[in-house]
């Protein structure tokens, strides 16, 4: 694996351009923006979403997809839900038929609800090898060479093995596995949980209760991420519980911000207006309540923030109402799922 096409540069996808040049790749960085590719180009820097790192020589930015997938053997999806299907569509007649395609995505598309992989799968095949890239990893941290740790998943052996091998660094672990609804789910809907806990952080209710929400909200999203077809185990794992704990408590995690913004009494669009960079627990919320309704599953903690976010619930109502909902046992997993 010589050549890799990064699709998407904003932070993330920057970030894994930066990562695979310094493993010795040629990585081609393709911008959907052309007067930002010829930033990148000119600049060696991403000002917009990445500015503390700089490109190594070995990445080339462009806003030609047919000059970034040209004989690329690994194309690395990493354009925020709401944007993939189209780029996808773009990209599908210029994809090497012997790439490997990583979904670098976290999120669920709206009205289709259909989870990154599936996107792809649709729009270039599905005898495509995909393997999806999830786990607990800040864009900046990675770009800067911080110890790092996340999960591939794919229904292909070989791919996962390949991903892993060239893939790794001395910083940077991949683990394997085949539950790629699990690591997929987990990574979208640890996004959602992010937002009630920046929330919790800015009304000032204490690690209680920051614990509680992390907790619950593991148990929720576990809940909904095994009705789809994903495994327990998975979600305790660095896709699950893993990628929660950071972008709930992380100072980096933008749908924490998000909450915490919330929380101080501004209003979704006075938050959104400035960001750069896509906040995906914003679009994920909704998804995620019309899967809990396809597959039975209750979510009080997504159903209080889509409230919230859409200006019906004042953010300590929210939480007041989740700490009054009727107590239960706990673990109650197993027992829901058999429902």
């Amino acid at each position: 694996m010589n050549t890799i096409a990064v699709l998407g540069a904003g932070g993330w996808g920057t970030a894994l351009a930066v990562h695979l040049a310094r493993t010795g790749k040629t990585v081609r960085l393709w911008a959907r923006d052309e007067t930002l590719a010829h930033e990148l180009a000119r600049r060696r820097v991403n000002a917009v979403y990445l500015p503390a790192v700089a490109l190594p020589d070995g990445v080339s930015p462009t806003a030609s997809m047919d000059e970034a997938l040209w004989r690329a053997d690994c194309v690395v999806a990493a354009v925020p839900s709401h944007g993939a299907r189209q780029v996808l569509r773009r990209a599908a007649r210029l994809v090497a038929p012997g790439a490997i395609v990583v979904s670098a995505a976290k999120g669920l598309e709206s009205g289709t609800l259909l989870r990154m992989s599936q996107v792809i799968e649709q729009e270039l095949g599905d005898a495509r090898r995909v393997v999806v890239l999830s786990g607990p990893s800040f864009a900046l941290e990675v770009a800067r060479g911080a110890p790092t740790a996340v999960c591939v998943a794919g229904e292909s052996p070989r791919a996962v093995t390949v991903l892993q091998e060239e893939f790794r660094s001395a910083y940077f672990r991949l683990y394997g596995t085949d539950d790629v609804i699990g690591v997929e789910m987990g990574g979208a809907l640890k996004n959602v949980i992010a937002i009630a806990a920046g929330v919790v952080e800015a009304l000032g209710l204490g690690h209680n209760a920051l614990s509680a929400l992390i907790t619950r909200g593991l148990a929720e999203l576990s809940r909904l991420a095994c009705a789809v077809g994903g495994r327990r185990e998975t979600l305790a794992g660095l896709s699950g519980l893993g990628d929660l704990v950071l972008t709930c408590t992380g100072e980096l995690s933008r749908n924490r911000r998000v909450g915490i913004e919330l929380g101080r009494g501004r209003s979704l669009a006075q938050i959104l207006e400035p960001m750069k960079m896509v906040a995906e627990g914003v679009r994920t919320t909704g998804a995620a309540l019309e899967l809990g309704v396809r597959y039975h599953v209750e979510l009080p903690i997504a159903a209080q923030m889509a409230d919230v976010l859409a200006g019906r619930k004042a953010p300590r109502a929210g939480v007041e109402e989740l700490m009054l909902r009727p107590q239960r046992s706990e673990p109650d997993g197993v027992e829901e799922l058999r429902a």
